[in-house]
């Protein structure tokens, strides 16, 4: 008679003949044509009629081992874990020496409900009969052992031992019988999109809003992304004006699946264009995901040149609205396995993958990395258990304030297929909080909108944070790091470059600040205060964190060599007119010094201090005497 079929993983016997201890000869007839049918059953797929032949032959013979191995078998197949868990160790019990070899699949279902040292020390258990090295048996072995071993010691020093991993399922408004996945959301989490398979088949995209603290019922994706081809992998870009994703087998493909891009219209979404040969190869790319500020793509592909067979790149846009050659993100994150379902938080540091190769739990494990100052990325962290767990996971996305997580599952309450669920995340593997920062720049006379570079910079580093260009209509978005006062600039050519300090340090983060921007014509006595030249009380040594206004200044009178200007130094009443007037004029000389040192002709610049004589606010609170102590530049010809 054969031993049973294990329905979990294929292993090579470790034994030629049966113990004393179990002959199968003996077992009741009633009981094997029952498991024989049982068999055919499990070969068919129907698991659940084949668990019940297999219960009822163990009712007829109570020490058929056969039946109670294969009963654990199919119990884990069905996810019912703790049955099958239940199932192989009174086969143990029976016979200790026949079953051996079960210890691992038995192991491979404790893992699955997190009971990592048991199924640890089932493995040793195996491994103390000698299995033949090299053999498959003695291969699978080893390969859940290193698994085990990184789990128990993963958990011996977790910090967060109160941590519950209790997905909710997001309901019938947006899960159906179909399969639903690869969730996506805009900033506000106020629109979810995602990918449906239909009738096992068709990919198409489909979203629903959040109403109060309900979704809507989820509709097809209105305009012309959804085509009778499929459509699946996508990424809606955190502003819900683009759509990136990934479609396979067209015509104007490069390669067997390629990245595309749909635009956000008042007809609904755009027909897809593809994203270009830089983007796509002649090989497989897919899953893309955009930064917050649009200007990084991420995405998977299996291009030639990488470090395994699936690597994670990253491509730039730039100026001049094209794409940049991908980067490979190097052989920290990509390893000789695969590397794919990249997902950058809104706080642009943070970067969620699936790694095969990394040190995990089994299959593709989550994993996060930072991006440093430098642009470097940190070492990668596996996500942990229940995040991670012996199966292969997939795609994760986190909302902007960093706590909630979505992810698609077949979990026991799915609806049909895959799921789309969201949990709360671990403390420990959260993203940074973040802010962030939307508004539209727009002609100081005419109000009309205006393409601009936004520019934003760290007033402590003076290096730069961000930098975006707008849309057509002037308008932009981007999430900044909490923690830090930044200098905003923006420039575009024909006006006075725009620049404030935008003090963000104690602001409360995960929160949309509206932020405006007029700029001003060059035209004949047009000026504007440079908000960030900063000096000591009292004094004219202009402070280090004036610098990057300083140098936009200098870029401007550069780029407009005719133009001619004023620095106008103001103070507010404090003190003795006087002093106040010379104060004034020794700070308006100091910023045309600095400009002077950095090659801007004296023909161009006229210092003059005006004390107090042009208050633009109430000198009686300190708020309006702030104001009233400032820098001014005025155009005098062009």
């Amino acid at each position: 008679m054969k031993k049973p079929i294990l329905f979990i993983i294929f292993i090579s016997l470790l034994f030629t003949g049966y113990s004393q201890g179990y002959n199968p000869e003996k077992v009741n007839k009633k009981a094997r044509e029952l498991y024989n049918q049982a068999l055919e059953r499990a070969q068919d797929g129907h698991l659940v009629n084949a668990a019940g032949l297999l219960l009822q032959s163990i009712e007829k013979d109570k020490k058929f081992l056969e039946a109670y191995l294969s009963l654990a078998g199919v119990y884990g197949q069905l996810k019912n874990h703790k049955n099958s868990i239940s199932y192989y160790e009174q086969a143990f019990a029976l016979d200790s020496d026949y079953t051996a070899e079960y210890k691992l699949p038995y192991s491979i279902n404790l893992a699955a409900i997190g009971e990592f040292e048991k199924a640890q020390k089932a493995i040793d258990e195996l491994m103390a009969k000698n299995p033949p090295e090299g053999s498959a048996t003695y291969k699978a072995a080893m390969y859940r052992k290193n698994c085990y071993d990184f789990a128990v010691a993963y958990a011996e020093k977790e910090k967060n031992k109160e941590y519950v991993f209790t997905p909710v399922n997001l309901g019938s408004n947006i899960n159906s019988h179909e399969s639903e996945y690869f969730p996506s959301l805009t900033i506000d989490g106020k629109e979810l999109v995602f990918t449906r398979r239909i009738n096992n088949f068709n990919e198409d995209f489909y979203y629903s809003k959040k109403e109060d603290s309900n979704w809507s019922a989820s509709v097809a994706m209105p305009g012309n992304v959804n085509t009778a081809q499929n459509e699946g992998a996508q990424n809606i870009s955190q502003d819900g004006e683009w759509l990136v994703f990934t479609g396979c087998n067209r015509r104007d493909g490069y390669g067997s699946c390629d990245i595309y891009i749909s635009y956000n219209t008042p007809q609904g979404w755009s027909e897809a264009f593809n994203m270009g040969s830089k983007i796509n190869s002649d090989q497989w790319e897919s899953q893309p995901c955009l930064s917050p500020d649009k200007r990084d793509l991420y995405f998977a592909s299996s291009r030639p040149g990488g470090y395994g067979g699936i690597d994670i790149y990253v491509s730039h846009l730039q100026p001049n609205g094209r794409w940049s050659e991908p980067e490979n993100l190097g052989p920290d994150i990509n390893t000789s396995a695969n590397e794919s379902c990249p997902f950058i938080h809104a706080d642009n540091q943070t970067l969620y993958f699936t790694s095969a190769g990394l040190p995990g739990y089994g299959g593709n494990d989550l994993f996060y990395t930072r991006k440093g100052p430098g642009g470097a990325w940190s070492v990668p962290v596996n996500l942990g258990y229940p995040i991670n767990t012996i199966n292969d996971e997939g795609t994760i996305f986190i909302t902007a304030d960093g706590t909630t997580a979505y992810y698609a599952s077949d979990r026991s309450d799915s609806k049909g297929g895959l799921d789309i669920y969201s949990f709360e995340l671990r403390d420990d593997i959260r993203p940074y909080k973040t802010l962030w920062v939307k508004g539209q720049v727009f002609d100081n006379k005419t109000k009309k909108g205006l393409p601009s570079s936004v520019e934003l910079i760290d007033m402590a580093t003076k290096k730069p944070i961000t930098k975006v260009q707008t849309d057509e209509t002037g308008n932009y978005f981007l999430t900044l790091p909490i923690g830090k006062d930044y200098v905003f600039n923006v420039n575009r050519r024909g006006y006075l470059f725009y620049s404030d300090n935008f003090l963000m340090k104690d602001r409360t983060p995960d929160s949309t600040y509206q932020k405006n921007i007029p700029l001003q014509p060059i035209e004949m006595n047009a000026s504007i205060i440079l908000k960030n030249v900063f000096f000591d009380v009292n004094s004219f040594e202009l402070k280090p964190e004036s610098e990057a206004e300083l140098d936009k200044l200098v870029q401007l009178l550069q780029e407009n060599p005719q133009l001619k200007v004023e620095i106008g130094g103001h103070t507010d009443n404090v003190g003795k007119p006087s002093d106040n007037l010379t104060l004034s004029n020794n700070r308006a000389k100091a910023v045309v010094d600095y400009l002077l040192k950095n090659n801007i002709p004296a023909n161009q610049l006229t210092a003059k201090g005006y004390g107090e004589t042009k208050p633009v606010a109430d000198n009686n609170i300190e708020e309006g005497r702030a104001k009233n102590r400032r820098t001014e530049m005025k155009v005098l010809s062009q």
